[in-house]
């Protein structure tokens, strides 16, 4: 498994994605809280194109918090509009700098989880692919800023459509696209999973927004 080709596949699936939405689109709400589609596609390629000087910066910008420093970098970027944003991504198809960190997979998790959150709102559905998804799941239970892990502790988590399962405890089982989304904090996945581990699950993540 190639993850650093899976990461070029899945940015290409969003580049075709923003270069098919309307500007109504564009400007409406994603399952990213006060983000628009703009912003998080926006926030998708903020780290590429970054210096280590740069990426410092940007640190200090946003006190050295990752919400911070991902709003610093929203805002540099989204005011290029969604031609803007649509012209860096096409040129960062291959992660760099810090996306791609832990052989790509930064870049692939946070591509999979936000093309979720773009699609999941605008009633766009998907398929993830079960090559990416197979990448994507392990990684996000223990990479700090997705906090998967911590928000599924002692819960049991199996995916029906993937070869997949994490932890110990009540069981989850839903799709393993629903599955990640939950694991990263959203709420909107919850509909889709099942099992009595899921009202523990539902009251961590709390209502969709």
């Amino acid at each position: 498994m190639d993850v650093v080709e899976l990461a070029v596949a899945e940015r290409t699936d969003l580049l075709e994605l923003g270069r098919s939405l309307s500007s109504e689109q564009w400007s409406a709400p994603s399952l990213c809280r006060g983000w628009t589609v703009l912003d998080v596609v926006a926030h998708v390629v903020s780290f590429d194109e970054l210096s280590a000087v740069q990426l410092g910066r940007r640190a200090l910008g946003g006190r050295a918090w990752p919400d911070a420093m991902n709003a610093v970098g929203v805002r540099e970027y989204a005011v290029g509009g969604p031609d803007g944003v649509l012209e860096v991504l096409a040129r960062s198809l291959r992660p760099r700098g810090v996306t791609a960190l832990f052989g790509s997979r930064v870049a692939l998790t946070d591509t999979v989880v936000h093309q979720q959150d773009i699609r999941r709102p605008l009633d766009l559905p998907r398929r993830v692919p079960v090559d990416r998804l197979a990448a994507v799941l392990p990684f996000a239970m223990v990479a700090p800023p997705t906090r998967g892990g911590w928000r599924t502790r002692g819960l049991r988590l199996a995916a029906t459509d993937v070869d997949w399962s994490w932890g110990r405890g009540p069981e989850v089982t839903g799709p393993g696209e629903a599955l990640l989304l939950a694991a990263c904090g959203r709420a909107d996945a919850l509909s889709g999973l099942a099992g009595p581990g899921l009202p523990v699950l539902a009251a961590r993540l709390g209502p969709p927004d």
